[in-house]
């Protein structure tokens, strides 16, 4: 029994209500949410260090043991995530403080982040299947009323298109659920690991597969149900936007990586030759919409979809080094990706205006925000020696190895058109003079803005940064534990023995 794998579940659960209990502070509910993340990110790190020094952990909830009972398992790939999904909480509370208005705290913005964190975390770190679906459900009511909190048209927009493919991603999901359970007779992930492979109609369970495959693909904004994704992601405040585009995306991500290396690994060369199609037209699909587009938020929503496909090779190629990449590369862009939707705020706060043509000049007033985007953008191109780099070149040269000269050539591609857009955004926010037009509006913006406001979206800011380029030039130790998480991936029986106390 390992109680410490159900903080990072319990911590949010118990911010939310403190949050509720107190929701005519504004004070209390603010210091609550620095201190219930702060207390998330201590836990998760206790919790990656116990799961990388003991092995795989697991709590019995009520003492039934698996498979009969409720079970929350860490593994290296869960602990991992459950990590992540605490650095993103802790930054974001901290740029909550002068971002977020005393409206939207009054309609419960803290309560509902507390709620998506816990909604995550379960899902990172539940071994039963049909309670994957019902944390999934968590996350999702929380960050639709995180979505449509200020009731502007734009975001009850985003909101129906958000809604309804996650809606539809959620009905196939059940049904997926239910075929399982009938099939198996058994919904506990390491039970279904031995009992799908016996199952007499092997073609049934490539089917269920398949339902999985679309669910998670919606989940994770993947080719060709994306859509909804840059057309939500832009319209919350802008600490939502970080949230979203760090965490909830990877939440179909991870359980494609579950389920297609512990579960649906029979028929490689059919489900895996799907996800490497998906992989690719993810990439191009979303970098010819950033390409596309001239609002910072869009932008970057695009590019979500398209590192999506990168993370989605590794899996598709579905080799030791392919995997290992995949790992590095999800721990790499959620850092990097919800720190330039952070930088997108901070201009905002500075400029009025998310759109490119409305604003500049960022470069001659405020350098050193110039360089604290670089270093996220720069990264999510790819360029050495920051983590991006070391990330494309992990799945890249798995896909040489492979000879998947296809999506080798895709990657590639995709690389150089992410650079494209990076130099955009430098270009037209920074470089550029302010134009006269929009001068005023930009000006007063300026003034609004005070030091400890300025001070409190920097640290989260600046503390990414430092995280990305840590990753970069101590890629070693980074590797080494996408390396153990991948190792544990492809050998399912480490993950059944934990669970269940025998292997296959």
């Amino acid at each position: 029994m390992s109680p410490e794998v159900a903080l990072p579940v319990i911590i949010p659960f118990i911010a939310g209500a403190l949050s509720l209990i107190f929701y005519k502070s504004h004070a209390a509910q603010r210091w609550i949410g620095v201190i219930g993340t702060g207390a998330l990110l201590l836990a998760s790190i206790v919790l990656l260090y116990n799961t990388y020094t003991q092995g795989i952990l697991v709590m019995a909830m009520g003492n039934w043991p698996a498979p009969f009972g409720i079970v929350l398992v860490s593994d290296l790939l869960g602990a991992i995530m459950t990590v992540l999904a605490a650095i993103m909480g802790f930054g974001v509370a901290l740029y909550s403080l002068p971002t977020i208005s005393r409206d939207h705290e009054a309609f419960g913005y803290y309560p509902l982040t507390h709620l998506l964190l816990a909604g995550v975390c379960g899902a990172f770190l539940t071994g039963d299947v049909f309670n994957l679906y019902v944390w999934v459900e968590v996350l999702l009511v929380a960050s639709f009323a995180l979505l449509i909190l200020g009731g502007e048209r734009a975001q009850m927009e985003g909101a129906i298109k958000y809604v309804a493919l996650n809606l539809l991603s959620s009905i196939l999901l059940l049904v997926a659920v239910g075929l399982t359970y009938g099939l198996t007779g058994t919904l506990n992930m390491a039970d279904l690991a031995v009992k799908l492979p016996q199952v007499e109609d092997q073609g049934m369970v490539t089917v269920v597969g398949m339902l999985y495959m679309v669910s998670f693909a919606i989940k994770a904004g993947a080719f060709p149900l994306f859509f909804w994704l840059p057309a939500s992601y832009h319209t919350p405040p802008v600490a939502v936007s970080a949230l979203f585009a760090g965490l909830l995306t990877k939440v179909g991500v991870y359980a494609l990586f579950r389920f297609f290396t512990l579960l649906f690994n029979q028929d490689v060369d059919y489900t895996h030759e799907i996800l490497l199609w998906m992989a690719g037209f993810s990439m191009i699909t979303g970098v010819l919409g950033a390409a596309y587009h001239y609002e910072i938020r869009r932008i970057l929503s695009f590019h979500i979809v398209s590192q999506i496909g990168y993370m989605i090779m590794g899996l598709a190629l579905f080799t030791p080094l392919a995997i290992v990449g995949g790992v590095f590369y999800i721990m790499h862009h959620i850092i990097v990706k919800a720190n330039l939707f952070l930088v997108a705020g901070a201009v905002y706060f500075m400029r009025g205006s998310y759109e490119l043509k409305e604003i500049g000049g960022l470069w001659r007033t405020r350098p050193w925000l110039g360089l604290l985007f670089l270093i996220p953008a720069l990264s999510l191109a790819g360029l050495p020696p920051l983590s991006g780099f070391f990330g494309k070149y992990i799945i890249i040269r798995a896909g040489v190895e492979a000879e998947s000269w296809g999506i080798v050539a895709v990657a590639l591609v995709v690389g150089l058109l992410t650079l494209y857009s990076m130099i955009k955004i430098w270009a037209e926010a920074f470089w550029k003079a302010q134009p006269e037009e929009h001068a005023d509006r930009a000006a007063a913006f300026e003034k609004r803005l005070n030091d400890h406001s300025l001070m409190l979206m920097v640290i989260p800011i600046l503390s990414l940064a430092a995280i990305t380029v840590f990753i970069g030039l101590g890629a070693q130790p980074i590797y080494e534990l996408a390396d153990a998480a991948a190792e544990q991936l492809l050998d399912p029986s480490h993950y059944i023995r934990a669970v269940l106390g025998e292997a296959p």
